[in-house]
């Protein structure tokens, strides 16, 4: 699982914003202005039938700086 969901700065997250568009999810809701030290990122890989599906995961970063549930506020909100 993500640990950015719970970070405060996920509206901000440039790696979090780069997980979203992995997942085919719209990125330009918001303007990454936060580039976050040493995240890990994982890619997961499954095959289903004949496709190879990929989950991307940031499973470690040193700014993240706990805040459950922050994902779920308007990612349009400024954070201070």
């Amino acid at each position: 699982m993500c640990i950015c969901i719970n970070c405060l700065y996920v509206h901000k997250c440039s790696t979090y914003k780069f997980i979203r568009k992995q997942h085919d999810r719209v990125t330009n809701e918001y303007q990454a202005i936060f580039d976050p030290i040493h995240p890990i990122i994982y890619a997961n890989f499954s095959h289903q039938t004949q496709k190879v599906q990929v989950d991307w995961d940031v499973v470690e970063c040193s700014s993240f700086l706990e805040k459950p549930g922050y994902w779920k506020q308007s990612e349009t909100k400024t954070i201070s």
